[in-house]
Order: C-alpha cells, then structure tokens, then sequence
C-alpha cells in the first residue's frame, strides 16, 4: 500500500480544514522534493482521490471545482442531520424537501442543488450511490445517513455524468464516512425553538469507537436525533383555512357530470355550521378550518449503527467491511377525510337539502334559480367527515448496507473491486381515512331505509350531515355505541409498504500508459452492474380508489443498469493537464446513454490554477415515473375565480382535486455542462475561487402539479402535453376577479411527469477564505461563499431569475475565532430576494410584490475541558428572523411561506456536550 509522505499528510489536513477546499496546494517546491525522494526510496506518494475524478491525484484543486464540509464544520453548523447541514449550503439555491405532513413523500429529506430538483442531485457514501428512498422512488432519502458517522461532505457543484452515470446533472454530494478513529467519542445535546411556543424540540446523541493497528483500523458507532412535531394553529399569524370540504351542497349538472355553481351551506346558519368543532361559515358555506389541525412540520426522529473495518493482508493488498443499519420514524397529521368532488347526494337522500324529509330541508335550495335547478334532485355535495378524526400517518423506514471492497496492486496496475447490496423498506400506516362507498351509503340512506331499520332496531342510527358528530344521540348509550360502529364502517386504516433494493458490483483499473508531455499518462477503466428492483405497495382499498383523503398509489418494477467508464489523464506540460472521460450506461427498461467530459487544469504559476471542464450527462426516467398508477389529491392553493365560486371572496386559500399518474413514454434528458474558473492563493492567509457554470438541460423530465401549472398559466409560460387545469367554462365570474385572472373556476387538475423543453440555467460561485493567526489573541478564520445565478430560461424564453421561488443569490458567511480552550464562531446566511408573482404584460412579463433579502445569524461558543470535553452552547437564527408571509401561491406553494427554502422555528438554542477517550 502507499506510504505517508509529506506531501500526502499535508494534503489531508488541506482536506479536512475549513468549510470549502480552496486553499491551493501551491506547493510546487515540496512535490519536487518528494518526487525525488520517491525516486531515491522506491516508495510511492500517496494521493487523495476526491469527488469527480477516480485518479487520486496529489492536488486538491482539481479541474472540477469542489468544496468540502469538514467535521468541525459540521459541528459548527448546530445541525442534527445530514440533511440539515447539506440544505444551509449556497448550492441548494432555492431548497429542497423536508419532512412534512399532507404529503405521500411527507417522511423523506432531500436535496436540490442548483434548485433543479433532488432528482438531479446524485448523493454517494464512500463513493457509492446512497439507496432511493421507498417512498419516492426517485430521490434519495438523506434521514437514513447517520450524521456521528460522517467525517466530511464533498458537493460537486457541477454535472459529472461521466463519471458517476445518471443524476448528477446538477451536482453530486459525497458523503464521506469516518475511516481512522481511535477511542471513544460520546455526545449528547438539546435544542429548543422560539417559534411556536409548543412544539418543535430536539435531541441528538452519538457514541463512536475506534481502535487500530499496523494492519486493521476498525470503527463503528451509533447515533440518534428526534425532534417534536409543529401544529400550524400554534402560529401567531395562523388564520382559519377556508376548505369548500365542510358541510355544503352545490347544484349537479347532469350533462357535464360535476358539480355546478357555487356552494351552499347545509347546517342552515352559521351557527349551526360552527356547533361542530373546526367547521366555520362565510359567505353562505360552511367551510372547514384545516390549520386548526395540521401539522405541516412532521415529527422525525433517526436512529443509526454503523462498523467499519480496514484490514491490509500485506503491503499490496487490503480489503473494507462496511454496513450500517438505520431507522428512521415520522409522525404526520393532517385534516380528517373529505369526500370526492364528484359524489352525489342523491333526491330520495334523507340528507338531500331539498328533500321535505330531511332534517336539513332547505325552501331555498327547492326554489333554487326558478329555471335550471328546482325542485327535489340531485346535489353535488362537498363534506369534511369530522367525525372519524384526524388522519394521522406513521412511516417506519429501515434501511441497511453493506459493502465488501478489496484494493490491490498486481504488477503496475491498481485494481478496486467489490460487492454492495443496499435495502431501503418503508412501512407505513394511516389512520382515519375514508371509505368511499360507506360513506356514499350513508350519505345517500333514504327514509324507507331509516324506517325499515327502525323497525328491526328501536336503537338504529343513521349518519346526518346536518349532525356528523351524532349528538342527537347523546343520552343514549346504545344509539351511541351504533354510531360509533356506522362511523367505523366508514374509517379505514391504510397501509403502505415500501421498498428499494439495490444490489451492485464494480471494479476498476488504474494503470500508467505511456510518457507523454511532461509526464506520464495515467488512465482508469472500469464496469458497474446494478439491479434495482423497487416496490410501492399500497393497501387494496387504495389501489381500487375506495379511500379518500388519501394521496398515492402503488407502483413497482425493476431494471438492470450495466455501465462502462473510462477516465485518462494527459500532462501536456509541466504547468497544464488535460482530462478526458467517458461513461456508457445500458438500462434494461429504456435504453442506453453515453456521457463524455473533457476538462483541464493549468497552473502557470504557484499561487494561480486555471481549470475548466466540459461534458454530458442524462437522467434515467424513475421507476417510480413510468410504473405509478393513478392517484388523487386535494391540495391547498389561490385561483381568484374558484375561491369567489366557493367562498363569495376571490382572496382565499381553497383545495381542488388533483389526479396524477405515471407517463410510461418519458424518455431521459439529457444536459450538456460547461464551467471555467479559478483558484487564487496571493498570501499564506487568503486563498479565493471564482468559477462560471453553465447547464442546459434538454427533453427534461418535470413534474407539473397545480403550483406549477398555476405559475406557467399566470405568465403565459408553456404547458406540456398531457398535464393541464380544467377549469368550468359554462360559469364565468370576469365581473369579480382582477384583470388579467382566468374567469373560469377550477373543476380538476392534472398532475404527473412530462418531457418539457430545454431548460438552460448559468450562474458563478465565488469563495473566499482567510485564516489570520493573532499569536496571544487568538486565531481567526473565514469562509465567504456565494451562489449567483445568472440566467433560467425554458425553450429560450424569457430569464426566470427572482421569480417566485427563485432567489438570484445565496451567501454564506463563518468566522470563526479561537483562543485557548475557547472559540466563537458566527455565521450569516443570506437567501437573496425574489418577486411575488409574474403575470404576461405586452411582449413580456410583469413582476409584482418584493420578497425581501431573508438573512439569519448564528452564534456558538465552545469550551474545551481540561478531561477531553467539549461544551458547546449555541443560537440559530439569533434575531428570530421569520419569512416573509402574505406572499402568493407561487412563491410559497400550499404553506404560509417557501417550506422548502426557509424555516419558521424562529431562534434555535441549543446545548451539546462532547466527552473523548
């Protein structure tokens, strides 16, 4: 194996110091002296191999630029997960996914970098690709990393395709695992959040062990971290939500097959609409107040083992045992069931408002318009069924991974080879859901059918809509009892089992081919065989469409991926080296593709390094895309036209149904990356980069859901075929909405995947880092980081930058300052600003309504004990900075503001304690 020069230990240190690895080697001199002490000593210098190559080279500026979060990084940063310190990163642009309720994938936490979504974001472990999570299919669940095993973080912020295969188009995230370790490490810590005043707290802790010897280095550990969940009502500036689905009827239009016209309240004033708990009344309907009891911050909680072993058989041969095994739980709660927009109440209904003999006769709806809609008929009705609780969802996610890898030297070649099989399974369990053909049945009982009853059973019941809670029934304790069993009959406990299993073997050479140039022309060629084989199974009441409320349908297959990779290394000169790559990807479902990469890297003096790379990548269609079947949601969002058909008012947050299935035609897209920058190191205490990006992504896969569609609808932006909004031509309300609003009231979304265009996005990142040494005043270190995107456009069309959602820049600034047993770090991040709404205006588009600069501040101190222990205490968010609200759909989706690109916890204190041995 390769020993420890110099050289090779100061290249690690470079690695492990600071947040970003800019510091330039710059250490011409020294690789001269180590070379000839090489070639004096037979021995050979030890090279690091980092993220997008697979030549370990001896230079840490490298022609792709890379920043690295190292451990005391991370544990300045105050976070628990993985997630968490990936998503405070100036890469992940305009956020990414976190647990939350309401949501099939509500258990997940992913990543976005460049904000084109996780599904471009490649994540590996050592090197390998992490699992996707079960429940998505297509991304990658990052709660199943144990954060007390992570020694540092490499991000790739550019496509590396060539190199890694499908995903990494917008960047790829190595989490690299701890290797050398000796001892033991123990941490417990606490934290607790401003924001609400309930809720929210936070736990973490870790034990680590470490041994080694000559030969054989081992090192497991386990690690947990939890925090509570978050009621949206505990909000000070939560107001009611104004769901439709609470107790209202609405004429049917037998022709069309939906429902007509607006909504009418059943309960036949408000008072009666509000005896039921959460249920109000406006405008004529009796509405149903959803933030009264959702919990859109989930509760989570992970739990982490892990072991590794290194063992070195003799001076060329080693083999690494690695597994770890993780568990992950989350909570979830949301509002009780809702029927199907297109239900029926049918005239002989004992519920049917315009029927004489139902206790919810209205004269009024008999009367209806006096020409299209009188008399006893048919209703389409829209009703919350209160009455079978809240729906509560608990997932339970497993995932385990092992990997057995042997390295050696057999004549002038170095072979890497080995086995991993990864398994993710996710079980899931809802609560209080709704059986659809129960609750038509009882929805639609006649009086013949209640007499009938009655006559069988003096304590018969019936459910009525006017009196969902039974309490008619009070008093009686049988009658109590049978409505308890009707509403049973109507409550369903869903299940869903998932699972992701990924089963690979690979290999590499890397050997010298000939003298070139300068030097000699070093080249890698390997192969991957992967099998995926995925599974989303929902119970069988879900698949048939028998549960409301419900979200998500199973979904299945699996594909055998066989890949080819070659990369070579040219040194044309002392000073410039030219790089060249190429992958070849065979999917047994779809098809194959070939990414090329060629990049360079010059050095025309010490302190400066010039690099830039070119290349092409794809994205394989998910399993999850092209196996889906149907499935049906309700989400929240603002269409002036439907909220004055619902509530009388245009400014109003309502749900509509949304259906979305799979696209068994998607085809990969494929992206062409291109980037130039530099690495400049003037002085011992400054070193800075600065590199340009460009990335087009071509034939694109994207998901359309009503936000989306919402957006492109208002700018003028193009739809791609087969995802649309539906919206009811034959009633037209341009009288009341505002200029430029579609008039036409929502009647169905469509939802799911689609090829959709080029989507092209260029931006510039910029670091800066100093490091001052003050002798008896301590020592201070900074890290300034900048994300700047420039340009977003579809199809060429117009710059989508500081759209909603879209901030133009992220900035990231630590300082650190250490004196003694004591530091103090500070850090500031900065989400950039963006516009609240984009509306079409002439030959272009119009933007309205400034989201501000969102800019927090984090304090921590740490005291290093005399017996090897270390206090931290800490703050998040100092100055208790909360997002900006009142801003549109767009901007902030189905929550109060950007759930993925900020928080609301207000100001984070924490606690932690560190003991080593």
């Amino acid at each position: 194996m390769y020993t420890n020069t110099k050289l090779a230990k100061s290249i690690r240190l470079a690695l492990m110091f600071g947040a970003s690895a800019t510091a330039m080697t710059g250490i011409a001199s020294a690789q001269d002296a180590d070379e000839a002490e090489e070639e004096a000593t037979g021995e050979r210098v030890e090279r690091i191999q980092v993220t997008g190559s697979r030549l370990a080279r001896t230079d840490m500026e490298e022609s792709l630029p890379l920043t690295v979060i190292d451990r005391d990084a991370i544990d300045l940063s105050g976070e628990i997960s993985v997630s968490d310190v990936i998503r405070n990163t100036t890469f992940n642009t305009a956020g990414s996914f976190r647990p939350q309720s309401g949501n099939a994938a509500g258990a997940t936490a992913t990543v976005s970098l460049r904000g084109l979504g996780s599904d471009r974001t490649l994540v590996l472990v050592d090197g390998r690709r992490l699992p996707k999570s079960p429940s998505t299919g297509s991304s990658q669940d990052l709660n199943i990393v144990p954060l007390a095993a992570v020694e540092r973080i490499e991000i790739l912020s550019t496509g590396a395709s060539a190199i890694y295969g499908s995903d990494a188009v917008g960047g790829v995230i190595n989490i690299i695992t701890r290797t050398d370790f000796n001892g033991a490490q123990f941490r417990y810590g606490q934290s607790e959040i401003s924001l609400p005043a309930n809720g929210g707290d936070r736990e973490e802790g870790s034990a680590v062990f470490g041994a080694s010897s000559d030969t054989t280095r081992v090192l497991g550990g386990v690690s947990w971290n939890a925090r509570d969940i978050i009621f949206h009502r505990d909000y000070s500036w939560v107001e009611p939500g104004g769901s439709a689905y609470g107790n209202n009827w609405l004429n049917y239009d037998a022709v069309n097959d939906a429902p007509a016209g607006g909504h009418n309240s059943i309960p036949p004033s408000a008072a009666a609409c509000e005896a039921t708990e959460n249920f109000i009344f406006s405008n004529g309907a009796c509405g149903f107040n959803f933030n009264a009891t959702n919990a859109n911050e989930a509760q989570t909680g992970n739990r982490g083992l892990f072991v590794k072993v290194d063992h070195e058989f003799n001076e060329d041969w080693a083999v690494m045992v690695s597994s770890s095994y993780s568990k992950s739980k989350y909570f979830g709660r949301y509002a009780p069931s809702l029927n199907d927009p297109f239900s029926v109440m049918n005239a002989d209904s004992i519920n049917n408002p315009t029927n004489p003999l139902s206790p919810n006769f209205q004269q009024s709806a008999v009367d209806g318009d006096g020409e299209n809609y009188t008399g006893n008929r048919d209703l389409a009705y829209r009703h919350r069924f209160a009455a079978l609780g809240d729906r509560d969802t608990y997932v339970d996610t497993h995932a385990t991974d092992v990997m057995v890898a042997f390295e050696g030297r057999v004549g002038e070649v170095d072979l890497d080879f080995g086995l991993r099989r990864s398994t993710s399974k996710a079980y899931e369990t809802g609560y209080n859901y709704l059986l659809r053909s129960a609750a038509a049945n009882a929805i639609n009982i006649t009086q013949d059918e209640i007499d009938a009853g009655l006559a069988l059973n003096p304590d018969f019941v019936f459910y009525d809509i006017g009196d969902p809670l039974g309490s008619r029934y009070e008093g009686n304790d049988a009658q109590m009892q049978n409505y308890q069993t009707l509403l049973n009959g109507m409550n369903v406990t869903t299940a869903r089992v998932g699972k992701f299993e990924t089963r690979e073997w690979f290999g590499s050479a890397v050997f010298d081919v000939m003298d070139f140039g300068a030097g000699t022309i070093q080249a890698v060629v390997g192969a991957e065989y992967r099998e995926e084989d995925y599974a989303d199974q929902y119970d069988s009441l879900s698949e048939a469409g028998q549960v409301g409320g419900s979200s998500g349908n199973s979904a299945g297959g699996g594909r055998d991926v066989t890949a080819f990779y070659f990369e070579t290394m040219l040194p044309i000169t002392l000073d410039l080296e030219v790089s060249v790559a190429g992958r070849f990807d065979d999917y047994s479902d779809y098809g194959s593709d070939f990414s090329p990469q060629v990049s360079f890297r010059w050095q025309p003096m010490q302190e400066l390094v010039v690099r830039g790379s070119w290349g092409q990548g794809f994205r394989a269609p998910t399993l999850d895309q092209i196996t889906m079947q149907p499935s049906s949601g309700n989400p929240a969002m603002q269409d002036q036209a439907t909220c004055y058909m619902l509530t009388g008012d245009i400014d109003c947050d309502v749900q509509v149904r949304q259906i979305t299935q799979a696209n068994s035609e998607l085809e990969s897209e494929k992206s062409d990356q291109f980037g130039v920058g530099v690495a400049y190191q003037p002085t011992d205490w400054l070193s800075v980069t600065f590199d340009y990006w460009d990335i087009a992504i071509t034939n694109q896969i994207s998901f359309f859901g009503i936000d989306t569609l919402l957006a492109r609808e208002a700018a003028g932006d193009p739809i791609p075929p087969g995802v649309f909004i539906e919206r009811d031509t034959s009633t037209d309300y341009s009288a009341f909405v505002d200029a430029g609003e579609p008039v036409n009231p929502i009647r169905m979304v469509y939802a799911g995947f689609a090829n959709d265009g080029t989507y092209d996005i260029s931006g510039m990142d910029f670091n800066a880092r100093t490091n001052f040494d003050f002798g008896q005043w301590g020592a201070l270190t900074q890290n300034l980081q900048v994300s700047y995107t420039t340009d977003i456009s579809i199809d060429g069309g117009r710059n989508l930058v500081k759209d909603p959602g879209r901030p133009q820049h992220r900035t990231a600034l630590s300082n650190t300052w250490s004196l003694g047993d004591y530091s103090v770090s500070w850090n500031m991040n900065v989400v950039g600003k963006q516009y609240n709404s984009v509306a079409s205006a002439g030959d272009g588009v119009e933007r309205t309504g400034n989201i501000g600069t969102w800019t927090t501040h984090d304090l921590q101190v740490n005291y290093n004990t005399p017996w090897n222990g270390v206090f931290t205490l800490g703050a998040q968010n100092l100055f208790e900075k909360v997002p900006q609200l009142g801003t549109s759909t767009a901007a902030r989706g189905t929550r109060d503001y950007n759930f993925n690109l900020y928080h609301a916890y207000g100001r984070i204190t924490y606690f932690r304690y560190t003991q080593s041995f």
